[in-house]
Formats: structure tokens, C-alpha cells, sequence
């Protein structure tokens, strides 16, 4: 499946201007919901759903999702920084996801 086809299975994020992923205390990064990066919000909101944080376990659901972009990432390091970040996570690791809400 494309990862077109993945997003149209994934929540609606109309409520979501962002979503900021900390270690617990700094910002890690900041993914905002605008063209190019709607879909990683997309994503990352999925996980948070269903995982609560951004873990190993998120992070290997996450590389699923992104379906042929994953692929691209690995290829082209730096080119999908969203997906690096996953692909990085180790086992002890997670992100906690704070949703910042549209206006």
C-alpha cells in the first residue's frame, strides 16, 4: 500500500496546528500541520494514539506507515528527517508528544 493510501486510514487532524516531541524536558522538535509536513503530523498523531509516546515499538509501526518513503529515507539519509527520527529511536529511548491545538 502507498503511503497516500495509509493517510487516508489515519485519524483527521484538523484539530492539530502541531505536534512537539521532547525527551521529557528539551524540545526535540516541533512538526507543523502545513503542506509537507501534514502528513508526518498525520502520522505521528496516529502513533501518539495508539502508543502514547513515540517509542521502539511506535517507531517500527511509524517506518510501516511512511510505507515507500522509508525506503527513501534509508537511500537518502536526511532527506525525511521525520523518519529519521524514527528510524534513530533505540530501545530505550521515547519521544513524549505534547498536540498543540489549531485555532
Amino acid at each position: 500500500m502507498q503511503f497516500s493510501e495509509i493517510l487516508s486510514t489515519l485519524p483527521e487532524i484538523h484539530h492539530v496546528a502541531a505536534i512537539e516531541l521532547s525527551d521529557g524536558e528539551t524540545l526535540i522538535a516541533k512538526i507543523e500541520n502545513k503542506p509537507g509536513s501534514a502528513g508526518s503530523v498525520r502520522v505521528y498523531h496516529a502513533l501518539f494514539q495508539e502508543f502514547g509516546v513515540i517509542n521502539a515499538a511506535a517507531a517500527a509501526r511509524g517506518l510501516i506507515l511512511y510505507s515507500e518513503h522509508t525506503a527513501d529515507a534509508i537511500a537518502f539519509p536526511g532527506k525525511h528527517p521525520n523518519i529519521d527520527r524514527l528510524l534513530s529511536l533505540t530501545k530505550t529511548q521515547q519521544l513524549v508528544v505534547k498536540l498543540i491545538s489549531a485555532k
